[in-house]
């Protein structure tokens, strides 16, 4: 039966590839009064569910049109609609362009802060031009507006707009997984995509060459892969679009300055290399310095991204993103406050008396985390119907320097122990992508088809030195020996490397590879009902463990349009995979030990939900409910200590709300609420992490809610001036959940934001206040991490 079935899977994706019908496109370009592309604007054809958005060049274009005469309509919200006559012949392209009344200015004014076209078309979520409307995948976004608006100077900061997702720790910068912990739907995750194509990162990723951020709810193996959601989450997968060129001359030179010593100048260059509009170049750079409201703690770095667009013609066009990052950085330990093996001494945080304020770090044991990030791109259009895409990704992300942590000791004593380690891995990834898109109708049905084949190697190369113990600790930093406070100098760098100097280095190598290929279809069975259907094959080859896994991931969606672009009912099945590297086990005695190799593990989604798009696209919202089940986790064998089976299973549910809003001119709104209950449903025994009926950790509090709001002055004395106002919520948050530590719950907490702004044509001021009632708050992943208090940044653009 599961050939059958995957057999009836092949046949309606590859069937559209057998025949389809003539039809006719229709091509142009949006302008301004004042002669410049006009983005954003919608262009759709009357009576029918077909249309594009404007590109920033004020492009647009609408394929598979049956031969006939059509009004097109160019709207955009607080403008007046715009109609042209237009015939489609049979196979040709008929060009039409639109002059709209107002200029560029006007044109700007009329942009809701934050807008970024509420059902726009995206070419990454899908890896294929669709509008949320008909999509059945969940997705959300954040754009670079918001970004200006709310002061972002940190990538991780973006995540507030977002529900259902939360940070859990900060970036260690340690080897393998450095990066941010989310947890996205109850699960663990990090950033790793970059425009849809492996972007590793080992520290952070700074916001200044950000465009839009996006989160793929649920898991997402069939587009993505394992590779590139490894670090990511079977709840969601974190992709970030970069800034691209465009063919005419403007950019922005900004500065921050805020609390704990931020600084932060960023420049955004853009300019075309050509008369002919064909080769433009855009420039994004950064420098940041800051301190950390703890008593040691830094960060400065460098961050330089330049573009290259260069369009051959209007079949041939090619895109070069580069992404460099110099980091340093002075990092705060995590605090594990238990050994999870023995009972908790401290329940709650009054308990634990954790002094915030404290960083259990010195500024002279810092950490390097440099990061590469190259990509070409090639597409070709090969006829109306049809178009390649050839991707090239190349990164290299980099660890150097010294990791802490605190890990309890025997409990009941109230001390903690504190090692560290000096980690030196450099990790590159390669991945190749030939992706082939189709858009044609059989019939009267439309057929949005990808083929697409995959290849993925990384390499690590770690040449670190093992741990050492370095002191032990209180909570509020007081040596247990002494009664004294303890300062930096009882972890000074000489001290730390003098222990270091006793361990050897690490000298590993890790290579794998990964060959993947998978189809997707999206067909119309008519305008209202839109069916999704794909599958990946993927064979994944481990060369330094020497073990090979295939995997298929299968992915469907349903979408039915009751109200055309306004109401959509959706359902989706979802799947998403992990390679499992053998263990080593044994008899029940410990003899003849042997390797024992694994299945992948596996995670399902079964979600549906409503989209809409009311109010003459004044409000979009999307509520849904998710179910999410992983099943072939390993665990140990309840028979046997020395054995390890794939009996493990975790179950993640809840569901999702989130509304866009831009009721009035000058007004916008994001908000958003999620549930969720993650729970480990079979484990070993009462192990720590898979203990059946508690929470596997990292999986953020159940409840949250996001609210931002801005207004700007349209007209009068206080025109261009604004303000807005918003923040989050996070429910009581269970970090430990054992029968034998017992539970230690992190407190519920609201944090709230302002700013108000002035921001003209040509410049823009802000002063953001974040924590404004300077809330004590607290995140972990089976630990204890202090956030900022309250603290303010002025930030200063200037627009050309």
């Amino acid at each position: 039966m599961k050939y059958i079935y995957l057999f009836l899977i092949l046949v309606f994706l590859t069937s559209p590839l057998l025949v389809w019908s003539q039809s006719g496109s229709i091509r142009g370009v949006v302008k301004t009064s004042d002669g410049n592309p006009a983005e954003f604007v919608n262009i759709a054809i009357e009576g029918t569910a077909k249309g594009d958005i404007a590109d920033k060049n004020g492009k647009f274009e609408i394929r598979n049109v049956a031969p006939g005469n059509y009004i097109l309509v160019a709207s955009f919200i607080g403008l007046e609609n715009t109609q042209r006559s237009v015939e489609v012949k049979a196979d040709e392209v008929t060009t039409i362009d639109f002059i709209l009344k107002e200029s560029s200015q006007q044109l700007e004014e009329v942009i809701i802060s934050g807008r970024a076209v509420l059902n726009k078309e995206d070419n990454y979520v899908a890896k294929m031009p669709l509008r949320k409307m008909e999509n059945p995948q969940v997705y959300n976004s954040v754009s670079s507006e918001i970004l200006k608006q709310q002061a972002v100077t940190s990538y991780d900061d973006a995540f507030r707009n977002i529900p259902g997702v939360f940070r859990t720790w900060e970036s260690t910068g340690r080897d393998g997984d450095g990066a941010s912990y989310f947890a996205l739907r109850g699960l663990e995750g990090q950033p790793a995509l970059v425009n849809g194509l492996p972007g590793i990162t080992n520290g952070n990723l700074d916001p200044a060459n950000v465009e839009e951020i996006q989160v793929m709810k649920g898991p997402s193996a069939t587009l993505f892969g394992a590779n590139a959601t490894s670090y990511t989450s079977y709840g969601g997968v974190i992709n970030t679009i970069t800034k691209k060129p465009y063919f005419t001359s403007g950019g922005e030179i900004g500065y921050n300055v805020g609390s704990f010593g931020l600084n932060r100048v960023t420049a955004d260059i853009n300019a075309p290399l050509s008369q002919q509009n064909k080769v433009a170049l855009r420039i994004n750079a950064a420098y940041h310095s800051e301190g950390s409201f703890q008593n040691a703690g830094f960060k400065k770095s460098f961050f330089l991204a330049p573009t290259l667009a260069y369009e051959v013609n209007d079949r041939l066009k090619f895109l070069v993103v580069t992404e460099i990052l110099q980091e340093e950085r002075a990092v705060a330990p995590v605090f594990f406050h238990s050994n999870r093996e023995e009972p908790l001494t401290f329940k709650t945080i009054d308990e634990l008396s954790l002094n915030p304020e404290l960083s259990f770090t010195n500024n002279d044991l810092s950490i390097r985390n440099p990061r590469t990030n190259l990509q070409a791109q090639m597409v070709y259009k090969l006829s109306d119907q049809w178009s390649s895409q050839t991707v090239l990704s190349r990164g290299s992300a980099k660890s150097d320097g010294y990791y802490t942590y605190i890990w309890a000791d025997a409990e009941g004593d109230n001390n903690f122990s504190q090692s560290f380690t000096y980690t030196k891995e450099t990790r590159t990834t390669t991945d190749i992508q030939q992706n082939f898109n189709g858009d044609f109708t059989i019939g009267s049905m439309r057929n949005r088809l990808l083929v697409g084949l995959d290849y993925f190697e990384q390499e690590a190369v770690n040449n670190g030195l093992g741990y050492v113990y370095a002191r032990t600790v209180t909570p509020q930093g007081i040596s247990p020996y002494t009664g004294e406070q303890l300062g930096s100098d009882s972890i000074s760098r000489p001290y730390i490397d003098a222990l270091l100097a006793t361990t050897s280095v690490n000298n590993s190598k890790l290579q794998n590879k990964t060959y993947g290929a998978y189809i997707s279809n999206v067909l119309n069975i008519t305008p209202a009902i839109t069916l999704m259907a794909g599958v990946r094959a993927d064979y994944y080859d481990s060369e330094a463990e020497d073990y090979d896994q295939f995997a298929l991931s299968p992915k469907f969606g349903l979408v039915y349009q009751p109200i055309l672009d306004r109401v959509s009912v959706f359902a989706n099945y979802q799947n998403s995979f992990n390679n499992v590297a053998p263990m080593t086990v044994a008899d029940e005695d410990g003899s003849n030990p042997r390797l024992k190799n694994f299945d992948p593990e596996q995670a399902n989604q079964w979600e549906a939900g409503v989209k809409t798009n009311l109010l003459k696209d004044r409000l979009f919202a999307t509520v849904s409910y998710y179910d999410i089940r992983i099943k072939n986790k390993v665990i140990g064998d309840a028979g046997n200590f020395y054995n390890y089976v794939q009996g493990g299973k975790v179950e993640s549910k809840g569901f999702e709300l989130d509304v866009t809003a831009n009721l009035f001119t000058g007004l916008s709104v994001i908000a958003g609420y999620s549930h969720n209950e993650t729970k480990n449903m079979a484990g070993f025994g009462t192990d720590f992490y898979s203990e059946a009926g508690r929470a596997p950790g990292g999986q953020g509090p159940q409840d949250q809610v996001n609210l931002w709001a801005t207004y700007k002055v349209s007209s009068g004395s206080l025109q261009n001036a604004g303000f807005g106002f918003g923040g989050n919520y996070a429910s009581e948050y269970r970090v430990i959940d054992n029968s034998i530590t017992g539970v230690f719950d992190l407190p519920s907490y609201i944090v709230l934001n302002a700013s108000v702004f002035y921001s003209p044509e040509k410049f823009r001021i802000a002063v953001n206040v974040n924590n404004v009632l300077d809330e004590e708050y607290y995140i972990g992943y089976w630990s204890v991490n202090p956030q900022k208090p309250r603290n303010f940044v002025i930030s200063m653009a200037y627009k050309f």
